[in-house]
């Protein structure tokens, strides 16, 4: 066991990546792995609990772990989470130390059953929608993680598993789990280039977000038709859809191109035709090397699947451990292993 501090993170199974779920959360995975002990899910469960497709969701899960392979995260900190049932078992244990006021309050289940009446086709709200905060409490305790790197729109449900700990800890009368910490780093908003007051998203529609393995030609397009004013300004301050540009570039590595155009900005001599074909050249160099690995990695693909169902095995060990410790602090019959 590294002398690291943990970090666990998680995503869901979508298939394809955009550049939000890449300059918002996989960028900083990859950067994370050099200093922390990495513990990172593609949680297959979580994608349940919202209308799906069931012939869809291997593939997908499949599909994002090669995406997250090209994109520079190493395969022994990925783990596949429907292949750990001790997430689930923990899950049903934190239930028992979760009171239903708590997921009752939490904002994302609020806005999501309204989506699912908009989606679900009766207005159908699963048990496991509710429920899903105690089921990622269970992600992320069960490998007594130090830190989660989260948005501001999970920060809630961090203090949840914060304070399931605490009463789980109070209740057997020993400081077991580790009480997580947001780990806070620079991670860019990416807002939709087709409307830059909302966040950059698949289920907004096609024009709304850019794929990561995206053709050159489809990525330049993209950028090309990118808003840019959106109405009548304040004096001084920038468009939402100038801002976006300029954060792509900043997050596609291009300070240099960045710091020039702001002061092209600044001096009121930007034309935005140049800061698009910065912000498209900073992508497509991005996306022709993930593309490049990507096709490297499909050439061995039963090689790879085996190496992460390895990876998966090797941290299911870890989750095992605390299940054994779990029950026997609460009285529950124990199978050794």
């Amino acid at each position: 066991m590294s002398d690291k501090k943990v970090v666990l993170s998680a995503i869901q199974p979508t298939g394809d990546m955009h550049f939000g779920n890449y300059f918002g959360a996989v960028k900083n995975w990859v950067d994370l792995q050099e200093n922390y002990d990495c513990v990172y899910g593609v949680v297959d469960y979580h994608a349940m609990t919202m209308p799906y497709e069931p012939s869809k969701l291997r593939q997908n899960t499949w599909e994002l772990i090669f995406n997250l392979l090209a994109a520079g995260v190493k395969a022994e900190h990925l783990f596949i989470q429907s292949l750990i049932p001790e997430h689930a078992e923990l899950c049903w244990i934190f239930n028992c130390f979760t009171s239903y006021g708590m997921l009752q309050r939490m904002t994302q289940f609020k806005d999501k059953s309204s989506q699912s009446k908009e989606t679900g086709g009766e207005g159908f709200i699963s048990a496991g929608l509710l429920d899903y905060p105690v089921l990622q409490a269970a992600d992320i305790l069960i490998y007594r993680a130090d830190y989660v790197p989260v948005g501001k729109d999970q920060e809630q449900h961090l203090e949840l598993s914060r304070n399931i700990a605490q009463r789980f800890n109070n209740q057997v009368g020993k400081e077991y789990f580790v009480l997580p910490e947001t780990l806070f780093t620079e991670v860019p908003k990416v807002m939709s280039t087709a409307d830059p007051t909302r966040k950059m998203s698949k289920s907004a529609g096609d024009k709304h977000f850019i794929n990561v393995f995206a053709d050159e030609s489809r990525i330049r397009k993209q950028i090309r038709s990118a808003v840019t004013d959106t109405g009548e300004m304040e004096e001084g301050k920038m468009s939402p859809g100038v801002e976006n540009l300029f954060s792509l570039l900043k997050a596609s590595g291009r300070q240099e191109a960045h710091d020039s155009l702001i002061q092209d900005y600044n001096a009121g001599a930007l034309k935005y035709s140049d800061l698009k074909e910065a912000v498209a050249e900073g992508l497509v160099a991005l996306s022709s090397t993930f593309r490049e690995r990507k096709a490297e990695l499909q050439a061995n693909k039963k090689e790879i699947k085996n190496q992460i169902k390895g990876s998966t095995w090797e941290i299911r060990k870890r989750a095992q451990q605390t299940i054994k410790d779990v029950k026997d602090l609460t009285g529950l019959m124990n199978v050794r292993f």
